[in-house]
């Protein structure tokens, strides 16, 4: 795929009230060509050719021979810019993309794996849980909006997955119990909740080494997608 290119909706699904899948053609994703990280992502070009918003979701299923692949947007309402696009979408709509970054593949010598986050994070940790091996053991925590955004997840039968319905992703994950052996972390979703709650306890307190943790925020509350961009790169320069 080149560095931009044109997404046609082919269909859209809705997975909850608060999340829909919408479904694309492109004439070219030979950029996710060997790709076996799952945290794919591209950049969505939404707005204006004048005042052009760009927006960061994960890609999901890319199939470089059918040239086709799914995004699934959080939606509330009316809010933001992505949500409101994704809801009413249609086929025959375009959207202008760019990328795909990655940085994430499960490790199939790990002795366990922890997957944790939001419903922003869910694409990601949907397919780092389809891409698991059959033996593989660990637990995946969700925080979802309510009973109804609790989705079915597909993966291997020793990784338990867990809702959690009470705002308390962090606790969640505390009260897990802590395997013997590797463990590989995959932890995404609000930025308070993950950069000052999880990172502290996974690398200081549990000793993951970071090579094995892949943690990071994919929105922070009361931030907008540009202002938080300013923000991650501020705190990068004050962690050195």
């Amino acid at each position: 795929m080149p560095s931009s290119t044109t997404l046609v909706v082919t269909a859209t699904e809705r997975l909850s009230p608060g999340m829909v899948r919408v479904r694309f053609r492109s004439d070219d994703l030979s950029a996710f060509a060997g790709s076996t990280d799952t945290d794919r992502y591209v950049k969505l070009v939404l707005g204006t050719p004048e005042e052009p918003v760009v927006r960061t979701y994960t890609a999901l299923n890319p199939d470089v021979a059918t040239g086709t692949l799914d995004i699934d947007f959080v939606v509330h309402g009316d809010e933001g810019y992505a949500g409101p696009w994704a809801a009413a979408a249609k086929p025959g709509d375009v959207l202008e993309v760019r990328g795909p970054g990655s940085g994430y593949a499960p490790d199939p010598t790990a002795d366990w794996h922890l997957l944790a986050g939001d419903e922003a994070g869910l694409p990601a940790i949907r397919a780092a849980l389809e891409a698991l091996p059959a033996d593989a053991v660990g637990h995946a925590v969700v925080e979802a909006y309510g009973a109804d955004h609790v989705q079915p997840l597909t993966g291997p039968a020793g990784v338990e997955v867990r809702w959690v319905l009470d705002g308390d992703l962090e606790g969640a994950v505390r009260a897990l119990p802590w395997r013997e052996g590797r463990v590989q972390v995959f932890a995404h979703g609000e930025a308070q909740v993950t950069m000052h709650g999880l990172r502290p306890y996974l690398l200081k307190e549990r000793g993951v080494p970071r090579q094995d943790a892949s943690i990071s925020g994919y929105w922070r509350r009361g931030r907008t997608e540009e202002t938080f961009r300013v923000w991650k790169q501020e705190l990068a320069a004050a962690e050195g």
